[in-house]
């Protein structure tokens, strides 16, 4: 992976946006190198691994080994869609939220994986595309993890709709350890109950504990406070989920301590492509990513609005900024009943530019993530090209200042 920090990130003044930057490279924050003991703020996989505790493991599917892991609880469905789409993922076509459906953001994958290989682009997963993926047809569509115990002291707390209110936040974090867990495994709340019936993993037998050790009896709640919901799931328990990859963090990679953190609850790796040339369809709702004449990945993006409209034409990147501040201006947004002031919001997964920004040389434009996943494609933005989170902080590994931007129509 480049380096994460591309550009002290000075003065991002973005109009279109609201959002308004700083140079996240802290020295308190920064990790020199991976060491034995090291706290990182959170359970890692292993000493080479610094991904989480649910890190993903594909050696154990494609050499037929189970790696030292115990047995897998097997899940009772094929989800051949949803099967496409965590290989997809892997291989940097993102599907977006990943729920066993052919959508939009799927189509795009699709689309882009086909082209890529030189295949008809279709967006169907039809024969030519299957055995195209055939090396991975061994990587199952879920595998089931263990919620770590440190979820369970996290901070959780709702979102205020008031902005005052939410400005007084120390951090815009996640709202429940449901909405985390969705998160890190690109996807949502109601496909993980899907996966997981009253509570269960599929394919769990009620009452079998020797086939899941520690997995609860019932779906319970974390505790609770008039600031925290209620959450489905809970630390310590047992759950099946998409079975996405691509998440290994590789010791000494990442600077930026708080990245890393970030990184790790995204189920992002440091093994990025590095491209030389992004394009923004406005049309298509894609973003393209190229080596040469290469495309390497593709992510499905809102970009633009009537009243901001995405600015045609070349660009350069200026800079990246790691869970940055958000500057929320009434009148930069356009809201000109005037009854707000200008607030400044903190940084976290739930800020309206998400997990990171990179700036662009088109003065108040930049790339960034979103609290909202599910509408990427759908909803439109005040102007700048916005992503999954997940899909934004792996854009942010593949580029530098010397890569390419193009919008067009």
């Amino acid at each position: 992976m480049r380096s994460l920090v591309l550009a002290a990130v000075s003065s991002l003044a973005l109009a279109a946006c609201g959002m308004q930057g700083q140079d996240n490279e802290r020295e308190s924050d920064t990790v020199a190198s991976a060491e034995v003991g090291t706290d990182y703020g959170y359970e890692t996989y292993g000493d080479d691994n610094l991904a989480d505790t649910m890190a993903s493991n594909d050696d154990r599917y494609l050499s037929g080994s189970d790696n030292a892991q115990p047995a897998e609880i097997g899940d009772p469905e094929e989800r051949p869609i949803m099967q496409a789409q965590v290989v997809l993922d892997r291989v940097g076509f993102g599907p977006g939220v990943i729920d066993g459906k052919m959508g939009m953001s799927t189509t795009n994958a699709l689309e882009g994986f086909q082209e890529a290989n030189d295949l008809e682009v279709t967006g169907k997963l039809d024969e030519a595309t299957k055995a195209a993926l055939a090396e991975w047809e061994r990587i199952p569509a879920t595998r089931v993890v263990t919620i770590p115990a440190s979820w369970g002291d996290a901070d959780y707390t709702d979102m205020p709709e008031d902005v005052a209110e939410k400005a007084e936040l120390d951090r815009l974090g996640y709202t429940s350890l449901d909405e985390r867990l969705a998160e890190r495994f690109h996807t949502t709340v109601e496909v993980l109950k899907q996966l997981n019936p009253g509570g269960r993993p599929a394919g769990m037998e009620q009452g079998s504990v020797s086939a899941a050790p520690g997995a609860m009896s019932s779906p319970s709640a974390s505790p609770t406070t008039s600031e925290t919901p209620k959450s489905f799931f809970t630390a310590g328990q047992q759950v099946r989920v998409p079975n996405i990859g691509g998440d290994r963090i590789a010791p000494g990679k990442v600077e930026n301590g708080d990245w890393q953190r970030t990184l790790a609850s995204l189920g992002v790796g440091t093994e990025q492509t590095e491209v030389d040339r992004i394009v923004v369809s406005k049309a298509g709702k894609t973003l393209k990513a190229y080596q040469g004449d290469k495309l390497v990945a593709l992510f499905t993006v809102s970009s633009g609005s009537s009243e901001f409209p995405l600015p045609l034409g070349e660009w350069k990147i200026l800079g990246e900024a790691y869970n940055p501040p958000y500057s929320y201006d009434p009148e930069v947004l356009g809201k000109k009943d005037g009854k707000d002031e200008t607030h400044q919001f903190p940084p976290g997964p739930n800020s309206p530019v998400g997990v990171v920004w990179i700036d662009l040389s088109k003065e108040h434009y930049g790339i960034h993530g979103t609290p909202d996943p599910e509408t990427i494609g759908r909803a439109q933005s005040s102007g700048c090209v916005r992503l999954t989170n997940w899909d934004a902080a792996r854009l942010a590994g593949m580029v530098s200042q010397s890569t390419q931007v193009i919008f067009e129509a």
